[in-house]
């Protein structure tokens, strides 16, 4: 994927089932460490109870950190979701957000671990969060990172 951050940004508000779900990706910054997202409470994304719906809380972060990752470590090496769990701690209706970060640490991390060709699946912990600040939910992502062999 040759993009900038920008234009990544404005393509994923334009994706479909970001639409449909009010999602909206505010940043992402240019050396692709980090990306914000959030996501308006709308009557087409709310459950029969009022809240947020815990599906459209989870696409909110879901495709983020393997795109970061992609870009990161470039061509060389394969990025793929692997799984996933989220915890819902509080039900909401107003305006929720996440910020989404890939530390040197972590990339150093990954790096060292698929070096010499290695599968690895580095974990990540996300927070969703409300407008006051207060955790809405928690969400593990767990990603398939490989280098490709040397052609």
């Amino acid at each position: 994927m040759n993009l900038s951050p920008n234009r990544l940004r404005k393509l994923l508000n334009f994706y479909p089932p970001y639409l449909g779900a009010g999602v909206k990706v505010n940043y992402i910054s240019e050396d692709w460490s980090e990306l914000h997202v959030s996501m308006a409470m709308r009557w087409y994304n709310r459950n029969a109870v009022g809240t947020h719906f815990g599906g459209s809380l989870y696409s909110m972060i879901d495709p983020h950190l393997m795109l970061l990752l992609m870009q990161q470590l470039g061509r060389d090496y394969l990025v793929w979701d692997k799984a996933a769990e989220i915890e819902y701690i509080k039900a909401v209706k107003g305006r929720v957000s996440s910020v989404i970060r890939v530390t040197e640490q972590q990339l150093a991390q990954i790096k060292a671990q698929t070096a010499e060709g290695d599968k690895h699946y580095p974990e990540f912990w996300l927070e969703i969060l409300d407008e006051s600040g207060e955790l809405v939910a928690k969400v593990k992502k767990i990603l398939y990172v490989k280098r490709k062999a040397a052609a």
